[in-house]
């Protein structure tokens, strides 16, 4: 339940940090954003939690392929 606890704020704290910081520097935000902070936090917690190496390979995997569909969203966004 603690793992559980810790995962979930350090997962919102870094969420909260990226917003705080978009709010004095666009460029640093954005850049921040654009990082695949939440995939490597995933990969991270998956490899902690004993996952194989062909389930993290497959996650990482499918993750690939879903970026692309999502990315014209930040064209409508503009």
């Amino acid at each position: 339940m603690i793992w559980l606890i810790v995962k979930y704020a350090l997962t919102a704290g870094i969420i909260v940090l990226v917003s705080e910081v978009a709010k004095r520097s666009d460029r640093i935000g954005g850049l921040l954003a654009a990082l695949p902070l939440v995939s490597v936090l995933v990969l991270i917690w998956m490899k902690l939690e004993g996952q194989t190496q062909a389930k993290i390979a497959s996650h990482t995997w499918y993750t690939f392929w879903y970026v692309f569909p999502t990315l014209p969203m930040f064209l409508f966004s503009l």
